[in-house]
């Protein structure tokens, strides 16, 4: 009778601890996933873009509207950054209001960001972004599948 009961408790435990177990699960790949694009910015403000480059999954997608069409593959990718490297410096950045869609081995990250650096001449240069990132388990680590920068206020 008390081996029923102990397994009665350990099915109620744990039907009850499944919703928090999967709670966690997501808060962890939320974390893991900010804490990805946070280190690649972090780089990429002090004139190193490899922080995205070694996120990148073999396959790939860009779209930037410094280009008119979409840049396809790592290789590609790093045709278009090699030339920027030491190029781009910033002085702070804000990711505004992220938020990670999690599906499976699948997770989309979409947050605004504001850069704030300065032009050639040294001026203050604050530019307004849309960004999205599509992020996938890639032999077991999270790899950039699809990236989309755009301005939040056109020229």
């Amino acid at each position: 009778m008390l081996t029923r009961r102990v397994l009665w408790c350990v099915v109620l435990c744990g039907a009850a601890l499944a919703p928090l177990s999967a709670s966690a699960a997501e808060k962890s790949v939320e974390e893991t996933i900010m804490a990805l694009e946070r280190a690649a910015m972090d780089r990429w403000g002090n004139g190193d873009p490899f922080g995205y480059l070694e996120l990148f999954a073999p396959d790939v997608t860009y779209f930037d509207p410094g280009k008119e069409g979409r840049v396809d593959g790592i290789e590609a990718m790093k045709s278009y950054l090699a030339p920027i490297k030491g190029m781009i410096k910033l002085d702070r950045y804000e990711m505004i209001a992220p938020r990670v869609y999690h599906d499976g081995n699948v997770a989309i990250l979409s947050y605004n960001l504001v850069t704030y650096g300065k032009t050639p001449d040294g001026q203050p240069r604050v530019t307004r972004w849309n960004t999205t990132t599509a992020y996938a388990l890639v032999g077991g680590e999270w790899k950039i599948v699809h990236n989309h920068f755009s301005l939040s206020k056109p020229e």
